[in-house]
């Protein structure tokens, strides 16, 4: 595949910079694929749309891991948990980063190339929230970049879709939960001319026995977010019940385990948009996303959220 149908065009006003001053009052574009019909709804109104599906999030909480550092002025960004007090990171600037040199509560041990990092914290980590570059204004509540079900600390962004549930409305849904720490590398662009030469850095999941089989035993599955599929797609072809993925969902991919996907709206080029586009159809994903910039839907992060049954 061509990355450049992975592109579209984005009126930069549509990047959401703030969340709805409501989680579920985002809007919610439902798109059936048996149909083809297409409803504009509000989020809260999710429940009316399903159909008794098992409905599997993703718990993984977003650690406080953006470190500034003073000389040189910099920061040091958490990606991963190697194992006690050791991290990888990304350091910057990097060129004026010495390996042995503790800057703040960090020391620098061995550099991984790109910018990557082996470091040491000292403590816990106690940073800033680490907000997608596209988000330039200020978060005024860090739990807003946090779903409500957040438990499990271990990632360097938010699984974005949960964002828009509230505790009420989870209340009314049958919820199953798995784990997968979410890696920057899930929003890098793909830089390669053609998708299939792209490599997707792994990530770390983890997921009870008891909601692997509620999940595997379900009539229908509803994955809240394209985290959540890659999990529950990674199962569905016999990986043990914790480890890491390298799973690449691109058009053309089977999906054993997914029947529902609720996702928001992605960047272009992105890994996320061609999981979307072998979900939902590569013509089909590209008619919604010019149909969603027509009606002015909020987009990325912070923005409005996509339904596909």
């Amino acid at each position: 595949m061509d990355v450049g149908e992975l592109d579209y065009d984005l009126p930069p006003e549509l990047i959401a910079q703030h969340p709805a001053e409501r989680r579920d009052a985002s809007r919610l574009l439902v798109f059936d694929r048996a149909t083809g019909a297409v409803r504009h709804r509000v989020f809260a109104e999710l429940p009316g749309e399903l159909h008794g599906e098992l409905v599997v999030v993703n718990d993984t909480r977003v650690v406080p891991a953006r470190i500034p550092i003073e000389s040189p002025r910099g920061e040091v960004l958490l990606l991963e948990r190697l194992g006690g007090d050791e991290w990888e990171a990304l350091a910057r600037p990097t060129r004026r980063l010495k390996a042995g040199r503790r800057y703040g509560p960090v020391e620098l041990l061995e550099h991984l190339g790109e910018g990557r990092w082996r470091v040491r914290l000292e403590g816990e980590p106690a940073g800033e929230t680490p907000l997608p570059p596209y988000i330039v204004e200020p978060l005024e509540d860090p739990a807003r970049y946090q779903t409500v079900y957040a438990r499990e600390t271990g990632s360097a962004a938010a699984p974005t879709a949960g964002l828009h549930f509230t505790p009420e409305l989870l209340a009314g849904l049958d919820v199953e939960r798995v784990t997968l720490h979410v890696g920057l590398d899930t929003f890098r662009p793909v830089g390669e001319e053609r998708l299939e030469d792209h490599r997707i850095h792994g990530e770390r999941y983890e997921v009870a026995a008891a909601a692997w089989e509620r999940i595997r035993a379900a009539e229908r599955v509803l994955a809240v977010g394209t985290t959540a599929v890659r999990v529950l797609e990674t199962l569905a072809r016999g990986a043990p019940l914790a480890g890491r993925t390298e799973l690449f969902v691109t058009p053309g991919f089977e999906f054993r385990r997914v029947d529902a996907l609720l996702t928001n709206f992605h960047l272009p080029r992105s890994t996320l948009l061609a999981l979307v586009m072998a979900f939902a159809g590569v013509e089909e994903t590209r008619r919604l996303y010019r149909l969603a910039v027509e009606e002015r839907y909020r987009f990325y992060s912070f923005g409005d959220a996509m339904l596909i049954l």
